[in-house]
């Protein structure tokens, strides 16, 4: 991988770390903000609880994101970005772009799914 492709890869990693911080400061704001409410209709309660449930399971999907992208930040500026972690081959430009938080070339995670699959883990 040449400069101008790592450059573009830290510029896209950072720019969705920074607007995924940003949402998560706003939704804390607004989880924060929200007062419990307690409706008498029980399928008012249940839908305000299900609004609430899906918006937290966002954000862990969003914190997990955080990490993976800080992690490929790392291995940019350790030299180690675009190398499969199982094989150790470089891995391929169409695969990064698709997936920039990737640490695994798609050989060696179709093979990781499989086992998943087989195993249940």
């Amino acid at each position: 991988m040449d400069k101008q492709d790592i450059d573009f890869f830290r510029d896209l990693l950072q720019g969705e770390l920074d607007a995924l911080l940003d949402r998560a400061g706003l939704a804390v704001g607004e989880l924060l903000g929200e007062a419990y409410t307690n409706e008498a209709d029980p399928l008012d309660r249940a839908t305000e609880e299900r609004s609430r449930n899906d918006r937290m399971r966002m954000r862990d999907r969003e914190s997990r994101l955080i990490t993976k992208i800080r992690k490929a930040l790392m291995a940019i500026e350790d030299g180690t970005y675009g190398i499969c972690e199982e094989c150790e081959e470089p891995i391929g430009l169409e695969r990064l772009k698709a997936r920039p938080v990737t640490s695994y070339c798609i050989s060696c995670k179709t093979k990781q799914e499989a086992h998943e699959r087989i195993t249940g883990d």
